[in-house]
Parts: C-alpha cells; structure tokens; sequence
C-alpha cells in the first residue's frame, strides 16, 4: 500500500501582490512549490506527487517539479479547480487503488519539516482515519457578531482548547473520497467551498484527529512572510 500526496498549488495568490501565481513566487531562488515539493518527497513516506497548478500553467509547473533532479517520487501534474476543494478534488481522482493514504497540502507552507509528513502518516496508519497537524493557540480568541464599524464581542473561547491547523492533512484515501462527494455542491463558490479537507470530513459526522505541528510550517498569505521565510532558509543555510 502506498501514500499519495496532493500539493495544491492553483492559487493566485493575490494577497501576496504578485503578477504571477503564489505557487511560483520565488523563495531563496526557488519557486514555493518546488519548495513544498522536496520536503514531501524528502519525507520518504510519500510514494507519489500529485500537484494542482493554475489554469494555463500546468506545463510551467512539471517542469519546475516534475523534473527536478531532487524528488524522487513519481509526480502528475494536472490544472486544479476554481476553489481550493475542487482542486483536490481533481487531484484526488488521480489516486490509485493503492494509495490507501491520500495527503493535502498547500504550495503556500513551502518550509514543512519532512518529520511532520511522517508525524501525520504514521497517525494515519496506526488507526486514526483523519489527521491535522496543529499548534497551541496563543493569542485570546473573540468571537463576534461581523458589521460595520466596531464589531460585537459575543464570546471569549478557552485557547486551550484551540489549535491552528496546518498542512500537511491526512486521511484514508476511502475516507477523503466520501468527504468530496458529500461536499461536492460547495467546491464550486469561493465563498462555500471548504477552506480545509477535514471541514469535509467532519461534516460527514468522522473523527478527525491532531497531531503536533511544526513553527517551519507555517502559511504565506503576505509578503511579510514571504521575508520571514527568506530569514528561515538563510538561518540554515
């Protein structure tokens, strides 16, 4: 049996104020998703690579990952989605009956530990059909009622019992399949789609599992990140 990875990678990424897709910013001279890429192949609990790349730009993708000299797993590359559901969706109908474990994960945390792939399979495989890696949440936590203007505190949650999730997210490949079909009907609009496959898998009433994060995997959203990232690699240069 074997582990497919799913790396989404179709996102404009217009937040990070770029010209071109988030997926091909450079960090270090290298695109994120060549980045997010080596460390899953580096884990050496991935058996194969799929990425989703933005519309018009799968051939400029397999040839920044599909030909890299440093990944060593077998790797597709195919357009993904209008949303990030459905683009996992389209990645995960390139499973293959023997990919008993299926992960998701985001271009845009390029510097994931290869320690926290193998964290999360190896929850998967000992039992646990749904797995997230997390972190402690550190900040106090309002709920409000949205508006205009100065907002209505209708709540302040115990942060104890909070995580921030991260990617890579792991699941029985059977398992994450059901989650799509069910969710199927939202994958198409932005503001229904699911922001993360184990929203998929929690609506369906499964258990969903965390396992500890990791600080290097954390998201680029803003160039401010983007410049933390940059201090990260050079560090460990």
């Amino acid at each position: 049996m074997t582990t497919l990875a799913i790396l989404t990678a179709a996102g404009s990424g217009t937040r990070l104020g770029r010209d071109l897709p988030k997926a091909l910013v450079e960090l270090g001279g290298l695109p994120l998703v060549l980045h997010a890429a080596r460390r899953l192949a580096a884990s050496g609990v991935v058996d194969g690579l799929v990425v989703t790349a933005p519309a018009g730009l799968a051939a400029v993708v397999t040839e920044v990952v599909a030909r890299d000299p440093h990944i060593e797993v077998p790797v597709r590359v195919v357009e993904g989605g209008a949303t990030r559901q459905a683009s996992v969706a389209t990645g995960l109908r390139m499973a293959r009956a023997a990919d008993d474990v299926v992960l998701v994960h985001d271009a845009a945390r390029p510097l994931v530990p290869p320690s926290l792939v193998r964290r999360v399979v190896e929850a998967v495989r000992s039992g646990h059909r749904a797995v997230v890696p997390g972190l402690p949440v550190t900040d106090t936590i309002k709920q409000v009622i949205p508006g205009p203007g100065a907002e209505l505190v209708v709540g302040t949650p115990d942060r104890s019992l909070l995580r921030a999730v991260q990617t890579p997210q792991g699941f029985e490949r059977g398992l994450l399949v059901r989650a799509h079909e069910a969710g199927a009907v939202r994958a198409a609009a932005e503001h229904l789609a699911a922001t993360d496959d184990a929203g998929l898998v929690e609506a369906l009433g499964e258990k969903v599992h965390i396992v500890p994060g990791d600080d290097l995997a954390f998201k680029i959203t803003t160039e401010r990140d983007l410049w933390l990232a940059e201090l990260v690699l050079q560090e460990a240069a």
